[in-house]
């Protein structure tokens, strides 16, 4: 009697870039896929993981729509209703801005097996990685997360938070720092509150800009990037904690499983 292999979806987080920041379960389900689709925010290296599988870009930057999202949606289902072991590979976590929560939805409505895998989120890595806590005794007690997409989310957001009493960590806001920042100020963020905008954080080409909302607001943050980047606002944006680097060989993937000797 021959088997039917059933299919099986794993929507996981690639992290912030650094492929030594991918989780262990990420790498092991990456060994296994059969099928990988990927985000334009997604380093190559990360994919270079998936060794066996087939590679399917299906990414969206700047308007730019690779597939629309229903379409993502059917090629999950389908590839999954054949048999494949599929992997849906998403920037930093799959449900931090990244639609993650909708397609769990789409392959629980079409009764796809299907897991979350989480990954480390650029919300707490880039700042991390350029020594910015985004808590600090006697700094801040707490941080809040915000798209900068969107003009009224973002204003909407605003609305519910106390001007500078906590860290605040603007995504996908780059293009918008100018307005943002202003717009801040308009809501009574001083204008001489820290801030920090880090570029590709984590990875060999990450830039950090340092200044305050008020520079911001002026215009005097003039470079360009491709790269993704978040913005940090609060006393915290002022901080540079470096990091000790060890002479140590980096590790190219996680360790093996010990075999049983059972």
């Amino acid at each position: 009697m021959s088997s039917v292999r059933i299919g099986f979806v794993s929507l996981v987080g690639a992290g912030p870039g650094d492929p030594e920041v991918l989780t262990r379960k990420a790498l092991a389900r990456l060994r296994r896929a059969d099928l990988v689709l990927y985000d334009a925010l997604v380093d190559p290296r990360v994919l270079t993981l998936g060794r066996r599988a087939r590679r399917f870009f299906v990414g969206k930057r700047a308007g730019r729509h690779a597939l629309s999202q229903e379409a993502i949606h059917a090629l999950m289902i389908r590839a999954a209703t054949r048999g494949h072991r599929v992997v849906r590979l998403k920037g930093g976590d799959p449900f931090v801005f990244g639609r993650g929560g909708e397609e769990a939805l789409a392959l629980q409505q079409a009764g796809v097996p299907f897991e979350v895998v989480p990954g480390v989120t650029s919300v707490v890595a880039a700042p991390s990685s350029a020594g910015i806590p985004l808590t600090h005794r006697g700094l801040s007690a707490a941080f809040f997360v915000v798209s900068g997409h969107d003009r009224q989310l973002f204003s909407d957001a605003l609305g519910a938070l106390t001007p500078n009493q906590i860290t605040l960590v603007i995504l996908m806001g780059f293009a918008r720092r100018v307005s943002l920042a202003a717009e801040l100020m308009e809501k009574g963020w001083r204008a001489k509150t820290p801030a920090a905008i880090v570029s590709d954080g984590t990875n060999p080409s990450a830039a950090v800009w340092r200044g305050t909302l008020g520079d911001l607001a002026a215009g005097r943050m003039h470079a360009r990037t491709e790269a993704p980047a978040v913005i940090v606002v609060g006393e915290v944006a002022a901080l540079d904690v470096k990091t000790t680097v060890l002479q140590e060989p980096a590790c190219d993937e996680a360790p093996r499983a010990r075999r049983s000797t059972r």
